[in-house]
């Protein structure tokens, strides 16, 4: 006598195909996950054919939706996620992929904040608000601007000037807990790059949302130093690389701005001053090893201390524009990032940042949330993992 069938699950095929098609995800891509031929997949979207709970677990977690949609008799009413405004210039063709990538790193940051700010008032604290006298405009003066935010973010240029060639690295992490003493969330999703995105801000009080992505640790400084200048100007953003001359557009200027604004920032006229007077007129160009010698000493990229020295006057724009631009957006571009953290858990900790891994680590301290609900908030299924972000997190 043969055994009875097992009941068949009732997945909903439609939502099955909804959640790929909402996700922006390939059958080809599906079929590799799910470890199934394309034809397979389509006959699950159909209808003719389920998946296993496995299977279907495979493809909830590619297409970023609960497992337990796959059984809802509807489509789950999703709002869909307006994107940011796209201050990227010159980057050619719309890419439907790369729009609906972004998109999704941009509601995981948005979901990060409202998390935060739950964690907040779960803990009975007022929510970190930026300094009012940090609002500015495009016709602010960046100099000053940059200047006011070290103030306010208690990150004066001693603690960066001069550093070890060993502790050059941890500019950007100085930058990034300085802007979350403003209270501003800054986390970090390195597939941003991937898209032509450095950086990615959301502007919104209290606590706006930086995201910047793998970049080379002088490069990530100085992307974070041009988010902050976003938060200065109050808008949201998709930044791409520095922006090119001519600029007439809104977009343009506010680009334009924030390059101003992060180079001043990084490089403070003064302090450059003092390591090398300003010639009487800009210099054609400047060779490697000096500018090497510069960018060392401030812990920047070449990158934005060439930026810094043509806007200050030191050197020639052309020499920037024409000659070392292209090739520092080719080093830049073929950057593969570095190694992971030593500890896996660390790995959180780094996408969520020091402000919001303290707010989950308070309230679970405190028992306002349990161990699931801290794990949920890191991102994490693990409890292991969750102990290891306690355990090392004053490391």
């Amino acid at each position: 006598m043969n055994a009875e069938s097992p009941p068949r699950l009732p997945f909903n095929p439609d939502n099955i195909r909804w959640a790929r098609e909402w996700r922006g995800r390939t059958i080809e891509e599906a079929a590799q996950r799910a470890g199934v031929t394309e034809d397979k997949v389509m006959a699950w979207e159909s209808g003719e054919a389920i998946p296993t709970v496995r299977q279907a677990r495979n493809l909830a977690a590619l297409y970023e939706r609960p497992f337990l949609e796959f059984f809802l008799s509807k489509r789950p009413n999703v709002p869909e996620t307006n994107l940011a405004p796209d201050f990227r210039l010159h980057r050619g063709t719309a890419d439907p992929k790369g729009d609906r990538e972004i998109k999704a790193v941009q509601s995981w940051a948005e979901d990060a904040r409202h998390n935060a700010l739950d964690l907040i008032a779960l803990l009975g604290a007022d929510a970190p608000m930026v300094p009012p006298e940090f609002a500015a405009t495009v016709a602010t003066n960046p100099e000053l601007a940059a200047m006011q935010a070290r103030e306010l973010a208690d990150f004066p240029i001693e603690k960066q000037i001069g550093l070890k060639s060993a502790d050059r690295g941890r500019v950007a992490k100085d930058i990034r807990r300085a802007m979350e003493r403003l209270g501003i969330l800054v986390l970090k999703e390195s597939k941003l790059s991937k898209y032509g995105v450095r950086g990615l801000t959301l502007f919104d009080m209290p606590l706006p949302v930086v995201v910047f992505g793998a970049e080379a640790p002088t490069a990530q400084s100085f992307t974070l130093a041009h988010e902050l200048g976003h938060i200065g100007l109050q808008q949201s953003a998709i930044s791409g690389p520095p922006s090119a001359q001519g600029s007439a557009s809104e977009a343009e200027r506010s680009e334009k701005w924030c390059d101003e604004f992060a180079a001043a920032f990084l490089v403070p006229a003064s302090a450059l001053g003092q390591i090398w007077a300003k010639p009487n007129q800009p210099q054609p160009q400047i060779g490697d090893e000096h500018l090497r010698q510069l960018a060392n000493t401030f812990a920047v990229s070449m990158h934005a201390m060439l930026i810094r020295l043509t806007n200050l006057g030191y050197v020639e724009k052309s020499y920037y524009w024409e000659i070392m631009r292209p090739k520092f957006l080719k080093q830049e571009e073929e950057f593969k990032g570095g190694g992971r953290p030593t500890y896996y858990a660390s790995r959180f900790r780094s996408s969520y940042g020091d402000l919001y891994t303290s707010l989950v680590l308070e309230a679970w301290g405190s028992g306002r949330i349990t161990n699931h609900n801290a794990a949920e908030f890191m991102g994490t299924k693990s409890l292991s993992h969750l102990f290891d972000i306690r355990d090392n997190f004053s490391a």
